[in-house]
């Protein structure tokens, strides 16, 4: 199997069949997550926003149009507008892996109010099985309705993995878009981690190391779940929102994994935009998104205010592995700028 197919079906394939993960977008919105302490808790994703998607479902017919309806969750909503802790904003990855195995943002950062949503396409969020439907543009689309229908007017923006991406996309447009007015929702700062700044990099160096694994055991059957262990969640176990996220994985070959938006690699925004919010880039010290595949995000914004942290001991999914050092670092950079 050549490394660069291995790297997809590790990082973006589900480990259900494709009959159980659609089974799993009809479901109610209101899903059980299992915590790490055992506990059973419930997190609605009871709002919903309309959007929109014009595409073509075919080369031989006109386009269509279809409107479909996003899921949100708001943890701690009493708190949205507090002027001491500022809300966060939380972009999943994938793209098409939704928010679940984000969810322990919430016991990490338990007095803020944090936002999730899963992108359209995966989850709680059924969106068309035409790959036309999709695009980074689109999605900024969606965010920009889901923070108007909310009313965030003052927020910290997060972004995992591909997360980061759609966060860093965001903060640019907003720049670009140059809006002074007093009512338009302001990004305090932001988060990306585990986000690689090009596309087409971070794949290659993670073909790099799937040829390592298999050169020291040549055993295609278990390299998944060796690279899982060393890059991706260095815990025996896969931790259940892991699973439960999986589950809910997009189609396959429909907005899902890195193939749906190779190509892209992070680029400044105009030079007459406005400022970008500050930033923080963090990765695990064993991340498969190594300390080359963010380097670039120090020239992609329009200022110098973008830090860097490696957090020591940790993978790709650093918030599962230890969750109290993870929030801990994340509430801090975000406490700087409310």
């Amino acid at each position: 199997m050549p490394p660069l197919k291995v790297f997809v079906a590790i990082l973006f394939s589900v480990a259900m069949t494709i009959e159980s993960a659609s089974a799993f977008l009809v479901q109610p919105a209101c899903r059980n997550i299992l915590h790490r302490h055992g506990t059973l808790c419930a997190h609605a994703f009871d709002g919903e926003i309309d959007v929109e998607r014009t595409y073509s479902m075919n080369e031989s017919t006109c386009n269509t149009t279809t409107c479909h309806q996003i899921k949100y969750h708001i943890h701690n909503r009493m708190n949205l507008s507090s002027q001491q802790a500022a809300p966060i904003l939380v972009l999943h990855g994938g793209p098409g892996i939704p928010s679940d195995y984000l969810l322990p943002l919430c016991d990490a950062i338990p007095y803020r109010s944090i936002v999730f949503y899963d992108q359209l396409g995966c989850g709680r969020s059924s969106g068309p099985d035409f790959n036309d439907a999709y695009s980074i543009d689109s999605s900024l689309d969606d965010l920009e309705l889901l923070i108007k229908k909310i009313g965030l007017r003052r927020f910290h923006l997060y972004g995992q993995s591909f997360g980061g991406i759609l966060a860093f996309e965001y903060m640019k447009r907003m720049s670009e878009r140059k809006n002074d007015n007093d009512d338009a929702p302001v990004c305090l700062s932001a988060i990306l981690s585990s986000s690689p700044c090009d596309v087409d990099q971070v794949e290659s160096v993670a073909g790099d190391l799937i040829e390592k694994l298999l050169k020291g055991d040549p055993d295609e059957s278990t390299v998944m779940e060796r690279f899982r262990l060393k890059y991706t969640c260095r815990r025996d176990e896969k931790p259940q929102p892991l699973i439960d996220a999986y589950e809910g994985a997009g189609a396959t070959g429909v907005w899902r994994g890195t193939e749906s938006i190779r190509g892209w690699k992070a680029t400044k925004p105009a030079e007459s935009s406005n400022r970008m919010p500050s930033c923080m880039v963090m990765r695990g010290e064993h991340d498969f998104v190594t300390a080359d595949c963010v380097e670039g995000w120090k020239d992609a914004f329009n200022h110098k205010f973008v830090r860097m942290k490696e957090l020591e001991k940790l993978s790709h999914h650093g918030l599962l592995e230890d969750e109290n050092m993870y929030g801990e670092i994340v509430d801090s950079f975000f406490s700087e700028y409310d």
